[in-house]
């Protein structure tokens, strides 16, 4: 059983491989070569960021208990693995040694860079005061990509499939960041560290934990919930595409208002 479950996994990876190359391999990471370009890619990157974090819970409320009183829910063995995934995305070490999210870190080093929060802000406020996902959109004036993005994961966890959250969490959320845009951002740094070294705390932390050591328990969390379940697979492979379709058409989003900022500078 082992063995065909392996072998699913593998398939899966190969037939995705495509889209993970056409995300890695985007025109946009090419394009940032200052820090208006980054500021730019930011605003819109941070949406991911935020809804990553919103997916996890998901997954933590559909294998866990989360309510009282208390009962064992599902195996001990996803209980522990999405467990110590949450523990890590929100509550790891920032660049000062405090705790804080994924996503609070970014955020910090959005602020550093001078990349503009105001707009994800006033999306959290709607959200907190209780307005729906479409009227956050609109109080903060969200691109329609970014929207987009977003409302699929929203699907996702709507859907409330824990093999489907896991499967996009897994293949569609994974590690994407390239050399490339790591070895510009050092490059970066070196000119403007009072600027980006927060910035480059948090992809240096992001691949550590996420890209490591995260990838390899969602890995096993994916396996154990589909098992031997074939539509399981097949929705996991499907929504998996998806997901990463929604993140060309971000990143797309992001290289045309980087180059729409060029053009209004020249003239």
């Amino acid at each position: 059983m082992e063995n065909k479950i392996n072998t699913t996994l593998e398939k899966i990876q190969a037939n995705i491989e495509p889209l993970r190359q056409e995300i890695i391999q985007h025109k946009v990471y090419g394009l940032i070569n200052d820090l208006e370009d980054l500021r730019i890619f930011m605003e819109y990157h941070i949406y991911a960021v935020w809804d990553f974090m919103s997916l996890l819970k998901a997954l933590q409320i559909n294998l866990t208990c989360t309510s009282i009183p208390w009962f064992p829910v599902g195996s001990g063995n996803t209980r522990a693995l999405i467990n110590e995934i949450v523990a890590g995305e929100e509550s790891d070490l920032d660049a000062l040694g405090d705790k804080k999210s994924h996503f609070e870190m970014y955020l910090d080093a959005m602020a550093q860079c001078g990349a503009d929060t105001s707009a994800i802000g006033r999306f959290l406020d709607a959200l907190k005061s209780a307005e729906t996902m479409d009227a956050a959109y609109e109080l903060a004036g969200t691109p329609a990509e970014a929207r987009e993005f977003v409302d699929f994961t929203f699907q996702v966890i709507h859907e409330n499939q824990a093999h489907v959250q896991a499967s996009t969490f897994t293949f569609g959320r994974e590690d994407l960041i390239p050399n490339m845009f790591l070895t510009m951002v050092n490059d970066l740094n070196q000119k403007f560290p009072d600027q980006l070294s927060l910035f480059k705390y948090y992809l240096d932390r992001h691949i550590e934990v996420d890209g490591d050591h995260h990838s390899h328990l969602a890995l096993e969390m994916t396996a154990e919930l589909c098992g031997t379940n074939e539509a399981h697979w097949l929705a996991a492979e499907e929504m998996s595409m998806e997901s990463l379709r929604k993140r060309i058409r971000l990143w797309d989003a992001a290289y045309q208002a980087i180059l729409s900022r060029r053009n209004k500078a020249k003239i």
